[in-house]
């Protein structure tokens, strides 16, 4: 006797041969529910959280009602499925909010602020990617200017070491009244959070576009990175007669041959090295004169290969006395080539301690 695979439908020709099994008739929800499941069975990872509320509530509720489905009729979906995905030429993305991810940073500024405010506040998908990609002190702008509640949101959807950086750009009462509002965090639905996030990124939307992508305290400090020392330090000297709390800001954008030590991590040294040409290298180890330099070149020459730090001892020897303006020249050389490790994401450079 055939056996028959429930609700399948067997099929018997004049000749009364073996019966033979066509798939069930199946409507594109449930096809979409056989899919989905078949996916995951195999360990897909599906982004069904993408999907609006609804399709994702229409999907759950059909998968909690397919019960059992034939060999035959999985395969005939299947084969439908590849069929569907073979014959697609390009996938654009769904609404307005989702052409703009798509678009973002190939338009104006100006132009997907505009078109954000006719998506809504409202769209499809999670905010806080794009919030966690905000430099810290503009989200500590942002928690300031909320409510301690809502700032204490922002706190616990930021990574360890971002959550904490952010802190240290607040006053200390407020990263106070801020941390221990988490505490009372544990009972926000994840509607409220995405609310807020929303909320936010309409904020960072309704802001006008800036001409410059630094701040005004990050411009002075690279052009000071490459100015000379008696330069730097007249300019610092009257910005602090000026505007104090500006040239702090300054201070901390500013990165010199006298920072490598307690900016640099020991283990990159090397690399730093192999980006620096031999005879600047040279140079600026024997022209260091103050003891912040000096205590840089002892730095250099302690994490690298004790081979590599005596030839380069005995080179110094040589090399003798050393005008300062060529010097300078060659620490900007090492400075820009660890600049140029930090841009490429090749190293990252510690945060320098300050004093409360």
């Amino acid at each position: 006797m055939v056996q028959v695979a429930p609700g399948a439908t067997p099929a018997v020709d004049q000749n009364d041969e073996a019966p033979r099994v066509v798939p069930r008739a199946l409507s594109n929800r449930q096809k979409a529910a056989v899919v989905v499941r078949l996916l995951l069975n195999e360990g897909a990872d599906i982004p069904l959280e993408d999907l609006p509320d609804e399709l994702q509530e229409k999907l759950t509720h059909q998968l909690g009602q397919m019960g059992l489905v034939d060999r035959v009729t999985l395969e005939a979906v299947a084969q439908e499925f590849s069929e569907a995905l073979d014959s697609v030429g390009l996938s654009f993305p769904h609404g307005l909010a989702g052409a703009l991810d798509v678009v973002d940073g190939k338009i104006a500024p100006a132009t997907a602020a505009r078109l954000r405010k006719v998506a809504g506040v409202r769209q499809i998908g999670d905010p806080w990617p794009r919030l966690r990609e905000i430099p810290t002190e503009d989200l500590a702008a942002m928690a300031q200017a909320e409510s301690t509640e809502v700032a204490a949101v922002i706190l616990s959807k930021l990574e360890t070491s971002k959550a904490a950086q952010l802190l240290g750009h607040l006053p200390g009462p407020i990263a106070r009244r801020i941390t221990y509002a988490v505490s009372k965090t544990g009972n926000v639905t994840p509607e409220a959070v995405e609310r807020i996030g929303w909320s936010l990124a309409a904020q960072l939307d309704q802001r006008p576009s800036q001409a410059f992508s630094d701040g005004p305290g990050a411009r002075v400090g690279a052009i000071l990175n490459q100015s000379a020392a008696s330069t730097r330090d007249g300019l610092l000297t009257a910005l602090d007669e000026e505007d104090s709390d500006f040239a702090s800001v300054v201070r901390r954008s500013i990165f010199t041959f006298a920072h490598v030590p307690a900016r640099l991590q020991p283990r990159d040294v090397p690399a730093i090295l192999r980006g620096v040409n031999q005879a600047d290298l040279i140079t600026a180890l024997a022209g260091a004169e103050t003891q912040d330099d000096q205590a840089t070149v002892e730095f250099l020459l302690t994490n690298m290969s004790s081979r590599m730090a005596d030839n380069l001892r005995e080179e110094i020897a040589e090399r003798g006395k050393v005008k300062q303006p060529e010097a300078e020249a060659a620490m900007t050389q090492i400075v820009g080539a660890i600049r140029n490790l930090v841009d490429e994401r090749a190293i990252t450079l510690l945060e320098e301690e300050t004093e409360d």
